[in-house]
């Protein structure tokens, strides 16, 4: 279906237009993330626009990534998919016509001699700029190379006048159009570049307002030109700060996962990551940070949008994860847990896991830790020592074995109808009072000895999950 340019409409229309070439990317996620809560808290409509004219890099896979990625955030949009590559002719008319009417060039440089160019000026420690010399040809001479088959593309004179905007997060923002060079708007093949492309689909999208990636603004000059040489008013443009790591440094691999999907299988929760990727840029004018949906369409605004960059901090992530799991209900986690047991090779053998998903959430961080531990409450679980375990155990030394000992002793003369939380507990503070020990000292052995690490919920509550015979075997 061709979309046709119609009067700019009364309420916002934004858009998210990802390149299908990759993952779905943390910095595309927040994007999207901030163009849904704009478009639903002002009740405007949100567009879903997969940019596939990168022909040798675009693929069925990718975009459906990033659909499979936007539907496991709750992003849902109004309109689309829609996809740019089924808009060439409209791209190519719209080059045709500022070619018609003036406001372009045909340019007859090969990429050969255009690279050459670039490399003499190198060569003599220059800044390479396009000379217009195209824009010099006589008609005669453009008419005779083009009547010979000579390949051309079409070069935008770019105006030499001020392109100004006020964006919605930096500001005023001005260039002067003698700055940049005439660029290329439609190629030799007939296909239309970036530039040309995404204005022609904005225009016939009606699209009011453009929220991306601040490393977008070095176009937008060019874009505000093209919108004007159309005869176009230009969108309002809010551009979002760059996204960066805990070293100051931008958010790449290097800095562990990057593409959504992986966080959805690390065990972080679809509300946990949108909560998360709001606060990266944006700021509810408090210090509020666990924020439900509902509150952040309620509360997010242009004005909200902070233009110094934002940091992506893992550490704080799984924390408000844990926030989050720790809010759900055990039946809400069961199939997410038995999936992470399944992918780490664990057979619940038909136990009901509710209770044992039930005790490690409150401390749990992600969907992963919980299905970790859950996994080491269940029967015939190998345990091993954490570094905090092996630490605690050569803080108590000899200590430790004999706390065991006695732990072993004292729960052993529990049969199965009294192996309950408050039975278990009374039998080990009876025991720490008995031998004059600190309570703790005979807590943290057993909680070790059973999970291999030092935290986890009280231990009288941690035995009854696991079980009389399963503890016994552990502390043996």
């Amino acid at each position: 279906m061709e979309l046709r340019p119609n009067p700019m409409p009364a309420t916002p229309r934004l858009r998210f237009a990802p390149s299908p070439t990759g993952y779905l990317h943390v910095g595309g996620a927040r994007t999207a993330l901030f163009n849904w809560l704009y478009a639903r808290h002002s009740g405007g409509t949100l567009v879903l626009r997969i940019e596939d004219t990168d022909r040798e890099r675009s693929t069925d896979a990718h975009t459906q990534v990033i659909l499979d990625g936007l539907a496991w955030l709750g992003l849902d949009w109004d309109e689309g998919p829609f996809f740019q590559g089924a808009y060439a002719e409209r791209h190519a008319a719209d080059a045709r016509r500022l070619l018609d009417e003036g406001k372009a060039y045909k340019d007859f440089l090969t990429a050969g001699e255009l690279e050459a160019a670039r490399e003499r000026a190198k060569a003599a420690g220059q800044t390479f700029r396009y000379d217009r010399r195209a824009l010099a040809l006589p008609e005669e001479e453009v008419a005779r190379r083009e009547a010979a088959g000579a390949p051309y593309t079409i070069r935008f004179a770019v105006p030499d006048e001020e392109i100004a905007w006020d964006d919605a997060v930096h500001g005023r923002i001005s260039w002067q159009g003698r700055d940049i060079d005439d660029f290329i708007i439609l190629r030799s093949d007939g296909t239309a570049i970036y530039n040309l492309a995404v204005v022609s689909d904005d225009v016939a999208m009606r699209i009011t307002h453009v929220m991306r990636g601040d490393d977008h603004i070095a176009n937008t000059p060019k874009q505000i030109a093209l919108y004007r040489a159309l005869g176009h008013p230009e969108p309002v443009f809010a551009h979002v700060p760059v996204i960066l790591g805990t070293d100051g440094k931008k958010l790449s691999k290097r800095h562990g996962a990057t593409a959504v999907g992986d966080y959805q299988h690390m065990g972080i929760v679809p509300a946990a990551m949108r909560n998360f990727l709001a606060l990266l840029g944006w700021s509810p004018g408090n210090d509020d940070e666990i924020l439900p949906l509902d509150e952040l369409v309620r509360r997010f605004t242009l004005e909200g949008i902070q233009a110094r960059p934002a940091v992506f901090d893992l550490t704080k992530l799984e924390w408000m994860n844990g926030q989050y799991l720790s809010q759900l209900d055990a039946r809400d986690l069961l199939a997410p847990v038995e999936r992470q047991l399944a992918a780490l090779g664990v057979d619940g053998g038909g136990r009901d896991l509710l209770p044992l998903i039930g005790a490690v959430k409150p401390r749990a961080r992600t969907v992963t830790g919980i299905a970790e531990q859950v996994a080491v409450r269940l029967p015939g679980a190998t345990v091993t020592r954490d570094a905090k375990g092996d630490a605690l155990a050569a803080k108590l030394g000899d200590r430790f074995a004999a706390s065991l000992a006695m732990a072993r002793a004292e729960l052993a003369a529990l049969d199965d109808d009294r192996w309950q939380p408050e039975a278990l507990e009374a039998a080990l503070k009876a025991l720490a009072e008995r031998e004059g020990i600190k309570l703790g000292d005979v807590m943290q052995p057993i909680r070790v000895a059973l999970t291999g690490g030092t935290v986890s919920e009280p231990v009288h509550e941690l035995l009854a999950v696991v079980g009389r015979e399963e503890a016994l075997r552990r502390l043996d």
